[in-house]
């Protein structure tokens, strides 16, 4: 049974801009797999919370932070599964600073 996925804002706008980055850096055609793939991420997420890997969570002291790839992109979701719902946090790239950024805000804050 699938769980309520709520996006905070954050994650929404992370969405929106990173589809603009592969739009305008990759093409239209990429901006669009990214969008659907990053999607389909989404719905595996409220299909199987739980599937989504725990060690970011444990990399950044963030107990129950979960994360999940993005196919074919270098990014992740990263999300807490409550008892209501899947709380989606963020949509980040590799490269960006994981314990820094979970560091600056709290995530079970918002």
């Amino acid at each position: 049974m699938n769980q309520p996925l709520l996006l905070r804002p954050l994650a929404e706008a992370d969405l929106v801009e990173r589809t603009r980055y592969y739009r305008r850096n990759a093409g239209d055609a990429i901006g669009g797999r990214f969008f659907e793939a990053a999607l389909s991420a989404l719905e595996l997420i409220g299909q199987m919370p739980r599937a989504g890997s725990p060690r970011a969570g444990e990399l950044c002291d963030v107990p129950g932070l979960r994360a999940q790839r993005v196919s074919r992109f270098p990014c992740s979701w990263y999300y807490l599964v409550t008892t209501e719902h899947i709380d989606v946090i963020r949509l980040l790239a590799d490269t960006q600073d994981l314990p820094v950024i979970f560091r600056q805000a709290d995530p079970i804050d918002d």
